[in-house]
């Protein structure tokens, strides 16, 4: 069982269960396709697809639970990439500073000098304004 047959079965579900389609929309074979979906069938016991001959006719009543679980996991992947994503770029984006003139001058300079050299890869943004102003920021 992988994640390429339950993008697999999606993908065909998506395409009204023409594998040609399905195939082309991942960028494999078509008979690449319909094996792993056959081999997860064999591997969880049940008939994921209704066929007719070769081809895909209806999802089974089986298959309609499977679909659930596999949009759950394929959801929880999507969600581990999204948290790998966030945590391999936290050295990295942008810091804005909302600062009065005199802040800018002569408080930041050497904080902001340190931020720069201890994470290179954040852009730092000062925006001057008035100090009644940048109270609300």
């Amino acid at each position: 069982m992988n994640l390429h047959q339950f993008r697999f079965v999606q993908e065909a579900v998506r395409r009204n269960l023409n594998l040609t389609e399905a195939a082309k929309s991942l960028h494999t074979s078509q008979p690449g396709v319909s094996k792993a979906i056959i081999e997860l069938e064999e591997e969880l016991g049940v008939e994921i697809f209704a066929r007719h001959g070769k081809r895909l006719k209806r999802v089974t009543e089986p298959g309609e639970h499977v679909l659930k679980s596999i949009e759950l996991i394929m959801r929880e992947v999507g969600n581990l990439k999204r948290i790998g994503e966030q945590f391999s770029a936290q050295d990295s984006g942008t810091l804005s500073i909302a600062t009065t003139h005199t802040q800018a001058r002569y408080v930041l300079p050497v904080p902001v000098a340190k931020l720069r050299a201890e994470y290179p890869k954040v852009n730092v943004s000062l925006h001057r304004g008035s100090p009644d102003r940048s109270r609300g920021w």
